[in-house]
């Protein structure tokens, strides 16, 4: 993380609950920039590009999407995509925030991409970090198996199926297919990074698995076309989700397309910053 920059956290109460958020920055004449986060986990996993973008010059907010991390759950065991954006336009709008520029990454683009669409006018500019685009039997597969209810339990069994579900992330795709034909071209993040992501999961354990399903459920090729905002659309080739970045980018209509740095890179907050940045700050009077 670059030094100085601190990243602040607080709470905002919606109609639901409480949404968790973490801000980082200044205003300047440059549109706030709101962040969400893929699942699972929450807005602490973006600290680091968040960080680099607040030096740039940036205020940053991230809200934890409802049900993850320390935002409550929506209140409905199987919330849309769209509920979910509703719970983030609420929080942005009682932050105060009116014309913003969106980031998204996974789940966290297919809910920018639905707060782009339902309200042009508030979104200068988006960027989509990572979408899948699944078959009927990929959907179907990932629904039955991907997001699976985790409770605790009396032998705290719990506490290793978070652990291995996060940690697997990054060596298999999807995470229990852990043979060779599944195996990812990365590697286990670091100690410090894994510990933080598996206590992010942990909070939101009972509740994690309704935004995946919302993703997983939510229908991207149709919805792709009717983004009418400015969007980069990029992704890093260590991304599990890289094999559709192309169509995901032929699908928004005039796209700014990039390709991230590798996951795991040293510089890989630096790089995807500059590139996030170099997008937002085009056209930045207008």
């Amino acid at each position: 993380m670059t030094p100085g920059a601190a990243i602040r956290r607080g709470f905002v109460d919606l109609t639901h609950g409480q949404v968790h958020y973490r801000t980082v920055g200044t205003a300047s004449d440059r549109p706030t920039l709101v962040m969400i986060h893929q699942s699972p986990g929450s807005s602490k996993q973006l600290e680091g590009v968040m960080a680099e973008l607040a030096a740039a010059g940036r205020h940053i907010v991230a809200p934890d999407t409802a049900g993850n991390g320390d935002s409550e759950p929506f209140g409905t065991p199987a919330p849309s995509i769209g509920d979910l954006a509703g719970v983030a336009l609420q929080a942005i709008d009682i932050l105060g925030l009116d014309r913003v520029d969106l980031y998204g990454s996974h789940t966290g683009a297919s809910i920018a991409m639905e707060i782009a669409i339902a309200h042009p006018d508030r979104v200068r500019r988006l960027v989509i970090d990572g979408m899948g685009l699944y078959s009927a039997d990929q959907q179907s597969e990932v629904m039955d198996r991907y997001a699976r209810e985790i409770l605790p339990d009396a032998e705290a069994t719990h506490l290793m199926k978070v652990w291995h579900f996060c940690r697997d992330q990054h060596l298999f795709w999807p995470y229990y297919n852990r043979t060779a034909a599944g195996r990812l071209l990365g590697g286990v993040p670091d100690d410090d990074y894994l510990h933080d992501f598996v206590v992010e999961v942990l909070k939101a354990m009972r509740s994690y698995h309704q935004s995946y399903r919302a993703a997983f459920r939510h229908p991207k090729r149709a919805r792709l076309p009717l983004i009418a905002v400015p969007t980069l659309a990029s992704c890093s080739p260590s991304d599990m989700l890289y094999e559709y970045f192309a169509e995901v980018a032929s699908l928004v209509p005039g796209a700014d397309v990039a390709d991230l740095a590798p996951w795991g890179d040293a510089d890989q907050h630096i790089r995807d910053a500059a590139i996030f940045a170099t997008f937002l700050d085009k056209d930045i009077s207008a």
